[in-house]
């Protein structure tokens, strides 16, 4: 009997096909110019020519968003693929070398995950600055340690598997070991992390513009946006009541946050191996990996 598929990772699929299809589409077409001003179409309500009004500047808010989200989309790719590559090298090495390098390099991920992770982006963007790339450089940095961690755990468990020792005594190098025969075991458990990491980079990067650090203007960010939309929010207090309400019908209708999607997507990536079970709880991309049985991967 063919397995029926999970409802979760068919909807959260189709959500983020449709997400990125808008995106993609921001990147070479909107319909306005995304930072030309109008000062005669100030605040103007949704209309069909202009799908989501206008902003205190009169710039198309739809326009803005298409941009907004494609600028939130990028920096969270490249976040995520600096903390997966530093972590994978860092925890790859320490879980399989262990000793001296191992106790310090994890003293030190240890050391950076004692902080909040939003404070410690300000103290990084505020002594490097802002910015598009900055701020992809300082949340790179603050994702490091949860991947190294993970990685690390993975490579300590499986370096002493029979088919490790197996390849040694056959004369694969280390780097052959580590990298072709382990590296893929840790799959089960990284595809949760970064779905999840993708998740926290964009409500990080939303964060830190919404405070004014992230992204410069006139530079399209959701964050920035939202940061200047609350000064106006008053002067639009039937536009805020519609949207309450509908927030609130969207909330009956969709009971999920985005971050509690990513966990059910997550987690149902991960039941596509059937060698370990994982529990992954955000924000600080921490995975608790219980193995149900041990298992052997052949690189042919």
């Amino acid at each position: 009997m063919k397995k029926r598929g999970n409802s979760f990772l068919y909807i959260g699929g189709g959500i983020t096909a449709a997400m990125v299809a808008l995106i993609l589409v921001g990147f070479f077409w909107t319909p306005y110019n995304t930072t030309e001003m109008n000062a005669a179409a100030k605040f103007q309500a949704p209309s069909l020519q202009h799908l989501l009004g206008t902003d205190n500047f009169g710039r198309d808010i739809f326009s803005r968003v298409l941009e907004g989200a494609g600028t939130t989309f990028l920096i969270g790719i490249c976040v995520v693929v600096i903390g997966c590559f530093f972590g994978i090298l860092i925890g790859s090495l320490c879980g399989y070398y262990g000793g001296i390098p191992d106790l310090i390099l994890t003293r030190i991920c240890d050391s950076i995950t004692a902080f909040p992770a939003i404070l410690l982006g300000l103290v990084i963007i505020s002594l490097i600055g802002g910015g598009t790339y900055n701020i992809i450089i300082a949340l790179g940095i603050l994702f490091i340690p949860s991947f190294a961690r993970i990685v690390r755990g993975e490579y300590a468990r499986c370096r002493e598997l029979n088919y490790i020792k197996s390849a040694r005594l056959m004369g694969a190098s280390a780097f052959s070991v580590m990298y072709r025969h382990i590296l893929p075991n840790t799959l089960p458990v990284l595809l949760p992390a970064v779905t999840i990491g993708f998740n926290n980079a964009v409500l990080s990067e939303a964060s830190m513009s919404f405070l004014g650090i992230g992204v410069h203007p006139p530079q399209a960010s959701l964050g920035s946006m939202l940061n200047d939309s609350q000064t106006y929010l008053s002067s639009a207090l039937t536009a805020a009541r519609s949207f309450k309400v509908e927030s609130k019908r969207a909330d009956k209708m969709f009971p999920m946050n985005s971050i509690q999607l990513s966990q059910a997507v997550g987690g149902d990536l991960a039941e596509l191996f059937p060698h370990v079970a994982v529990d992954v709880h955000t924000p600080d991309l921490t995975v608790f990996v219980e193995i149900r049985e041990k298992y052997a991967y052949v690189h042919t």
